[in-house]
């Protein structure tokens, strides 16, 4: 099997890959000036946990039970992306934590920090790389990361 497939190697790729995932969302973010929506910042959590995830599995590598979490946590990442596109695609209705439109809100205070914030719709799409949302994005890597993960359980079992 290929080096690539090795636990503590699978570990370091998945530790520099959701690395790299929260800088380049910083990166458009912070750098390129476009504002995240709260669908995006939601999708971020998975990446910071596959981080702390993945150095665990480097330094306790014959445990599989880090794999498993890292199962358990790309296909929360899966939900959340695929939600996000589901919504930009208007397959499913944004929350109102998406739109800003909430009703609930009895306080003024809250009401007036509302008011004055620029809130992000989740269905809007302001930046694309090589034509798709970066929840498209998302949903592929998490698909991707999702069935390399299956391949090395698999392949840890056969030993």
């Amino acid at each position: 099997m290929h080096k690539i497939f090795e636990i503590k190697n699978f570990h370091k790729i998945i530790l520099i890959t959701s690395l790299l995932s929260i800088l380049i969302a910083l990166y458009i973010e912070f750098f390129l000036g476009f504002n995240p929506c709260k669908l995006c910042i939601y999708q971020r959590v998975p990446y910071l946990v596959a981080i702390l995830i993945s150095f665990l599995g480097i330094v306790y590598s014959k445990n599989l039970i880090w794999l498993y979490l890292l199962l358990i946590n790309f296909f929360i990442s899966f939900l959340l992306s695929g939600y996000h596109f589901g919504i930009e695609q208007e397959i499913f209705n944004e929350y109102s934590g998406c739109t800003g439109s909430s009703l609930e809100i009895t306080d003024k205070n809250e009401l007036l920090k509302l008011l004055n914030s620029e809130v992000i719709g989740c269905k809007n799409v302001d930046f694309k790389f090589l034509g798709l949302s970066l929840a498209a994005i998302n949903l592929l890597l998490s698909i991707t990361i999702i069935i390399l993960i299956l391949k090395v359980i698999k392949n840890e079992k056969k030993k």
